[in-house]
């Protein structure tokens, strides 16, 4: 089931599950039914992380192209607030931000299109999230933007000084010291 969320392409869905006394089982993803709900995406690239403490923030992070990426982003154990910023220039919606709270137990999933900040907040200790890419990493085209720019203004839920980032999330621009490449196509 797909739910739209406030931000043009960006959308969380539940993959069903079949539970029994043992447990459940899910069909995580397929192309198949991927494709009824975004067309053109084609993933090439599985990544997960283990994100030690409650509170670890992991982004803002994007890809410029042309190493752009979509992601399509589950949690495996824990909780995380899952966030997508808009930094399509001439977007109407340009830098404001959704989060959905993305959980092994509740089994959501969510969607960011290339054109968006994508970003976490860890809810539990030893929170493992798994994505997947439209593209290939490329550290040449890696940018970040300050999780706590208070241009964009996320309420990640916890204070900004307890937050625990990674030294390039920390030394991280604000959206208004970077140039977007990605263009609102309407």
């Amino acid at each position: 089931m797909k739910t739209p969320t406030n931000l043009d392409g960006v959308f969380t869905f539940t993959p069903r599950r079949f539970s029994d006394a043992r447990g459940f089982f899910c069909e995580t993803w397929s192309r198949r039914g991927f494709s009824a709900l975004v067309e053109d995406v084609d993933f090439v690239q599985d990544n997960h992380s283990l994100s030690i403490e409650a509170g670890t923030i992991r982004g803002l992070h994007f890809q410029a192209p042309p190493h752009a990426q979509d992601k399509l982003v589950r949690v495996v154990y824990g909780a995380i607030l899952d966030v997508a910023v808009d930094i399509r220039v001439g977007s109407p919606s340009f830098g404001n931000w959704v989060a959905a709270l993305i959980s092994a137990e509740n089994g959501e999933q969510l969607f960011v299109p290339k054109g968006f900040l994508h970003g976490f907040v860890t809810q539990t200790p030893n929170t493992e999230v798994v994505y997947k890419c439209s593209d290939y990493y490329a550290p040449d085209c890696d940018r970040v933007v300050r999780f706590d720019d208070p241009d964009i203004a996320i309420n990640w839920g916890i204070a900004g000084e307890k937050a625990v980032l990674s030294q390039k999330d920390a030394d991280a621009p604000l959206l208004a010291e970077i140039t977007s490449p990605f263009r609102y196509e309407g």
